[in-house]
Order: structure tokens, then sequence, then C-alpha cells
């Protein structure tokens, strides 16, 4: 006996603990808590899987996820929880139902579960364990006189050792606990497809051609002349308009 058996409320204190400290709980084979022991009973994983789905579609707060047979036999039930203790944080919880078939022939399952709040925090207060026990307290009302103990699974059942390793390790094989990056950790980079760049043509004008003007002749001794403007006496440029001055030339001839 452990000394530590004698503290009063040792229970509570555990509870407590786990629930400021932990976001994610799992049921096994020697938990802290007896609510999270695995169970066993002595149905068919269908019916057990069948019970789990009708309680998560009339529970309020409860959406089912999906139900699916996984790799080795064993049958997983997954839904979400609005908890009320949390304002409305999401609990994701699996269940996990292995059929194996005894000497005599009947089919015993073994039930686990596991469940993890999304919370940045390290606790959740215990809610993803009561999410946990609040199905499995159900099964064991509804299906009390099915249930196998420790001792009758040993008897009843060839190889429970194999089979409830390989069990075990297939339903933790996903990671139940929220973990975070470290810091300076390497990013993943996104795939970038460069595109080549446009090619532009640039279309000129074709260059015309002007002809010269031809000069216009002028008569001979035909002068032209074009007075200046005059100033205006305040200093700003007047203009004036402009009287050509034609100049006649007669030729002298002696009569």
């Amino acid at each position: 006996m452990d000394l530590f058996d004698f503290i009063p409320f040792r229970s509570e204190f555990e509870k407590a603990y786990h629930g400021l400290t932990s976001n994610a709980t799992h049921t096994s084979e020697k938990p802290v808590f007896s609510e999270l022991k695995v169970r066993r009973f002595d149905l068919p994983a269908s019916e057990l899987a069948k019970f789990v789905v009708d309680k998560v579609e009339r529970w309020v707060g409860w959406t089912l996820k999906g139900e699916k047979t996984a790799v080795g036999g064993m049958t997983s039930v997954r839904a979400q929880v609005s908890s009320f203790a949390l304002l409305g944080m999401v609990v994701d919880v699996t269940f996990g139902l292995f059929e194996e078939i005894d000497r005599d022939g009947r089919p015993v399952t073994t039930v686990n579960a596991k469940a993890v709040t999304q919370i940045d925090s390290k606790g959740d207060l215990g809610e993803s364990r009561r999410v946990i026990r609040m199905i499995l307290s159900a099964m064991d009302h509804e299906y009390r006189s099915k249930r196998i103990n420790e001792e009758d699974y040993l008897h009843r059942v060839l190889n429970t050792r194999d089979t409830g390793v390989a069990f075990q390790e297939i339903f933790d094989s996903a990671k139940i606990q929220n973990e975070k990056k470290p810091v300076g950790s390497a990013k993943s980079k996104p795939i970038e497809f460069k595109k080549k760049p446009a090619q532009t043509i640039q279309l000129k004008p074709a260059a015309k051609k002007e002809s010269a003007p031809e000069p216009v002749p002028m008569p001979e001794k035909a002068e032209t002349s074009l007075p200046a403007a005059e100033p205006a006496a305040n200093g700003a440029s007047e203009i004036k308009p402009i009287k050509p001055k034609i100049t006649i030339i007669t030729p002298k001839k002696t009569i």
C-alpha cells in the first residue's frame, strides 16, 4: 500500500491536476481514473457501433463526423462535441471497436476511446474525460449484463496478449495531444510555378517619304520688304497690320 493512499481527497486532487495540465484523454488497461478503463462486451462490434452512432445523433451538441472500418478490422466512430463548460470549445472524440472470436465461437468486442479539446491552453478542466465517460457510462447501463470482466476475457480469448497489443497500436497510431511546432523549425514553402514573361511585339509605323516642295520662281528685281513692328510707347509690343510695299521697275528706252 502506498502512503499517498491515506491522503484525503486524493482522487479529486488527481482529477484537478490532470484537468489543468492536459487537454487530451484516452482509455487504457490501467488508467488513472476508473471511468477510463477499456470496456469489453459479449456483443458484436456492429451492434455497439450502432449504439454509439444513435447516441451521438440524439444528444444535443454532438455531431457525427464519420464511421468506417479501419485496417485490421477495427470500427471507428468519430464525433465532435461543443462544450458548454468551455464556452463552445470543440472536443474531438473517437471510439474504436475491435471484435474477436473466443474459443466457443462467440464475438467479444473491445471498446477504446480517445478525446482531445481544441484549445490553446494546456488543460481543458477535464472536459475531454467527461465526453468519453458519457458514452461509456451509457454503454455500461444499456449492456450491463453483457459486460465482460478481465478474468473472463483472459479465459475466453486464446491469444489475448497479442490481440490486445495489436489493437492498442492501431488505435493509438493517431496523435491525441495538440503538439506545437518547436520555435525555429523550418516552415514548408509553397510550390511556385514560374511563368515566362509574355513577349510583346512592337509595331512601328512605316516612315512616309515626303516629296520636297518645288521652288517658286520669283520675278526679276522684285523685292518685297515687310516693315518691322514698332514698339509701343508703354514698352509692350503691339501688332500692327502690315502693308506690303511694292516697287515697280520700268525699262528705260529712248524714243
